[in-house]
């Protein structure tokens, strides 16, 4: 894949997936899951519609990723810092700023609030499981096979 855009759109969508079924498996204060936490931000209850939301997201976050550090991504060290990196500013920015907000709480509530504070450690989780996968996945999309070295069991390098 050449266009780091479209690659950055796919990598989010394969981190997305898999931060998402974290989601689903994650309960929330009330005992439902994450998920329908995350569909509340569009106002709704559905947990289709809670994916679809955190999909669309995971595929601007990605497309974001790819314009703003796309060209910073050359191996796998890259790849995993960047990502490590950019999911942690996204659980400050998205799980800690703009979602207590469009969901009528205060900046940082799940800090503050004891009873969302393991919601917050997950979220916290997700975010770099979600940072990891698309920096790997962008490296592996955006660069042929023969351009990443890989390290045979015998020791050599293969390009």
């Amino acid at each position: 894949m050449r266009s780091k855009l479209v690659a950055g759109i796919v990598a989010g969508l394969i981190g997305g997936v898999v931060f998402g079924m974290m989601m689903q498996m994650m309960a929330a204060p009330d005992g439902k899951p994450m998920m329908a936490m995350v569909a509340q931000v569009v106002r709704s209850e559905s947990l289709v519609v809670g994916w679809l939301y955190h999909l669309f997201n995971s595929a601007v976050i990605g497309a974001i990723f790819g314009w703003l550090l796309g060209s910073r991504i050359g191996g796998y060290g890259s790849a995993f810092l960047w990502g490590v990196l950019y999911g942690v500013a996204w659980w400050i920015l998205g799980g800690l700023i703009l979602m207590p907000l469009l969901l009528g709480m205060p900046v940082f509530a799940p800090l503050m609030m004891e009873m969302m504070r393991p919601v917050a450690m997950g979220s916290l989780m997700g975010h770099i499981v979600f940072g990891l996968i698309l920096g790997i996945s962008f490296l592996l999309l955006t660069r042929s096979r023969r351009e990443i070295p890989v390290t045979a069991a015998n020791g050599n390098t293969e390009v």
